[in-house]
């Protein structure tokens, strides 16, 4: 027995709008898409992003200097551009950051150091992610710090460089978000502490929809999807005199308080693969359990190009030429389950073997 449905990418385009307010409304930057026999190697080396196209950079010209230092960059004294990508099925996001720095500040082995401020917030749950800006102002700070900074929404404060202490601070008691397996990072560069010169950082975070202190065992991974939007916003530290305190902070979002407001992000949309990484054509799709007492099994194309028709062979000898099916096997069994498409651009077929398992 087959049944019609509609496509659960219906349901799914509703979740891509954002649930909470965000900073620069109107505004949607991209992250692109990597093919997934292209994924860029973490070595400090910006040749694997060479295929992203510059429509996807972010430069300092996005940024202000919210502490009224400069009204405009001044590209001889500081100058970034950021790149951000995403694998399809990888709860991963890459970044590459290059900088230009007319002096670069790293000697001290705390938190005075040029520094790249990164936050995201997978989900768009939005709400604050550090203690002073919590509703509940009884609870005391260090209580609401081991119990939700950086839980919701997490804060990376990345050194640039890194010099005998760790790539990054992550805001709150999670830790590991900063660590293998959860993050990776390197760096390229030939300065010294005062010197000028160019600095390459590329590296990867995952994402947490919940990274609570009790450590990564409980904690939930945002799920990253095609055309899903996400809060992320970054700030750029630039001190100037190893001596002093003062510094620029260059920030995406124009609220100043974006590093502890979710809210304050900017959105941005996990792009589709572009066209020049596309197949013409390419039978894809995924299936889901509804009822294992009926085995009812839910199909969904998910095939690339434009297709005008489809041929299910449920392994068990019956056939559908509906797009979404929904089946019922008759027998418990392990199935071979394919899907053939058709269009302008040719025929594909996608089989999956044994994956099907009903009982």
């Amino acid at each position: 027995m087959t049944l019609s449905r509609l496509p659960l990418l219906a349901f799914a385009a509703l979740l891509c709008f954002p649930a909470v307010a965000l900073d620069r409304p109107g505004t949607v930057f991209k992250i692109f898409q990597f093919p997934p026999n292209m994924i860029p190697r973490i070595d400090g080396n910006a040749d694997d992003w060479a295929m992203v196209p510059e429509d996807y950079a972010i430069g300092i010209d996005q940024l202000v200097d919210d502490t009224g230092k400069f009204k405009a960059p001044d590209k001889t004294n500081l100058d970034v551009k950021v790149k951000v990508g995403w694998v399809k099925g990888l709860n991963r996001l890459y970044f590459l950051y290059e900088a230009y720095d007319n002096y670069w500040d790293f000697s001290h082995p705390d938190l005075h150091n040029d520094t790249f401020e990164l936050v995201v917030d997978g989900d768009l749950s939005g709400g604050p992610l550090i203690p002073q800006f919590m509703p509940n102002k009884e609870l005391d700070p260090m209580d609401a710090r081991l119990s939700l900074q950086g839980v919701q929404a997490q804060n990376y404060h990345i050194m640039t460089p890194a010099v005998g202490k760790d790539w990054a601070m992550a805001w709150g008691c999670n830790s590991y978000v900063k660590e293998l397996p959860y993050a990776n990072a390197a760096y390229n560069y030939n300065f010294k502490p005062g010197e000028a010169g160019k600095l390459i950082l590329e590296f990867w975070i995952t994402p947490f929809d919940y990274a609570g202190c009790e450590g990564p065992q409980r904690a939930v991974e945002s799920v990253l999807t095609e055309n899903k939007l996400i809060g992320l916003s970054w700030a750029v530290m630039d001190y100037d005199d190893v001596n002093s305190n003062a510094h620029t902070f260059w920030n995406l979002s124009r609220k100043h308080t974006m590093y502890g407001k979710a809210d304050e992000l900017v959105a941005f949309r996990l792009m589709p693969l572009e066209p020049q990484f596309q197949k013409a054509i390419d039978a894809q799709w995924s299936f889901k359990i509804l009822d294992m007492n009926r085995r009812l099994v839910a199909f969904e194309d998910q095939s690339v190009g434009k297709i005008t028709s489809w041929k299910w062979d449920f392994g068990d000898g019956t056939v559908s030429t509906e797009q979404h099916p929904i089946h019922a096997y008759q027998k418990a069994g392990q199935y071979i389950v394919i899907l053939d498409v058709e269009g302008p651009a040719g025929k594909s077929r996608r089989a999956k073997i044994w994956d099907v398992v009903v009982r």
